[in-house]
């Protein structure tokens, strides 16, 4: 039986990553994610259901348009992929509750901003107004913390990442601000003190890196929204164990 809801799980799991490719491409082209069927981005030619299962139709297609053989992105597959992931991980962290509900959305969410501000550089405003409408019903009907404490994380998150671009004149977007008061209002604020944490520490290693490759200079924008995101799935997971371990380092000095 658990056999049978893990592969049910697989199956939502790569529909739904294809369907967050849908809106990762439209949303920013502020394009209907209904209307037109799904089409080549290179020649418009309009897909085969063939062509649309998700991971497998890429792998026969090697990668590349049935009509154009223009290459497919690899964005695809790997959304689809991380769908699963993310299902998979969530329903065996959570089982069939009401918090996997609630952290199923955050996290496709949170998916497809990161992809779009890595592809775009922005934060699309729908998309942090759905997930607060999402986050009001949640707390209404399957509240994992009390009021103050979705209050409080928001504005925490929010209000950090306003002083931050006080601060320095512009050098984190409001799209970010936004993302994170969002996060806030979701997590709480413990957690959102971690997602904090460990964002910021993902972004400066990633930073270092780039700049030891030369792939960037200093005054290059790096999206941060990735980083929020991948901060936030840390969080969930690990984030007390590391807390706890980071704190018994702290003592030991």
């Amino acid at each position: 039986m658990r056999t049978i809801l893990v592969l049910i799980i697989i199956f939502f799991g790569l529909l739904t990553g294809s369907f967050l490719n849908v809106l990762i491409h439209r949303l920013p082209r502020k394009e209907s994610v209904a209307l037109p069927p799904s089409r080549c981005p290179a020649c418009g030619r309009r897909l085969r259901v063939g062509d649309l299962v998700p991971v497998l139709s890429y792998i026969i297609l090697l990668g590349r348009c049935r009509h154009c053989r223009i290459p497919i992105s690899p964005r695809y597959p790997l959304v689809e992929l991380l769908s699963v992931g993310i299902f998979l991980l969530l329903y065996l962290h959570f089982g069939l509750s009401t918090s996997l509900i609630v952290h199923l959305f955050l996290q496709l969410l949170l998916l497809v901003i990161a992809f779009i501000d890595l592809e775009h550089r922005r934060v699309p405003n729908i998309l942090i107004v759905i997930g607060f409408a999402f986050g009001l019903c949640f707390q209404l009907f399957f509240s994992q913390h009390g009021w103050g404490q979705a209050l409080a994380g928001m504005f925490l998150g929010g209000g950090i990442f306003l002083l931050i671009i006080v601060i320095s004149r512009g050098g984190m977007g409001a799209g970010d601000m936004k993302l994170m008061a969002l996060v806030g209002f979701y997590l709480g604020l413990a957690d959102t003190l971690m997602v904090i944490f460990f964002a910021f520490v993902f972004g400066g290693l990633s930073s270092i890196v780039l700049l030891l490759l030369k792939q960037r200079s200093r005054r290059d924008y790096l999206p941060f929204a990735p980083f929020i995101a991948l901060a936030v799935f840390v969080t969930l997971f690990w984030g007390r164990e590391v807390w706890t371990w980071y704190l018994s380092l702290a003592r030991l000095h």
